[in-house]
C-alpha cells in the first residue's frame, strides 16, 4: 500500500450492517509512501498512528465527495 498526504484512507467493514471508516492522511513518515499512516478519521476528528489491514484501500482527494465520508 502507497499513500501520501492528503489521501484518504477507507477501511471497509468486515460486518453487514457496519460503516465504512474513512480519515484523511495527514502524515506518512517514509518516502516511498509505505505504512503506517498518521490519519484525522471524519467520524470524531481523532488523529491516530494507523497500520492499514486487508480491509483498507487508499483514495484520491478527488475521487471522494464530502458526503461519502460521512456514516
Amino acid at each position: 500500500m502507497e499513500a501520501q498526504v492528503g489521501d484518504w484512507v477507507v477501511v471497509e467493514s468486515p460486518r453487514v450492517g457496519e460503516h465504512r471508516r474513512v480519515g484523511m492522511v495527514i502524515r506518512v513518515d517514509h518516502a516511498d509512501g509505505s505504512p503506517p499512516y498518521m490519519v484525522r478519521w471524519t467520524e470524531d476528528d481523532h488523529e491516530s498512528l494507523f497500520f492499514p489491514g486487508p480491509e483498507t484501500h487508499v483514495e484520491k482527494p478527488e475521487a471522494l465527495l464530502p458526503s461519502a465520508t460521512r456514516r
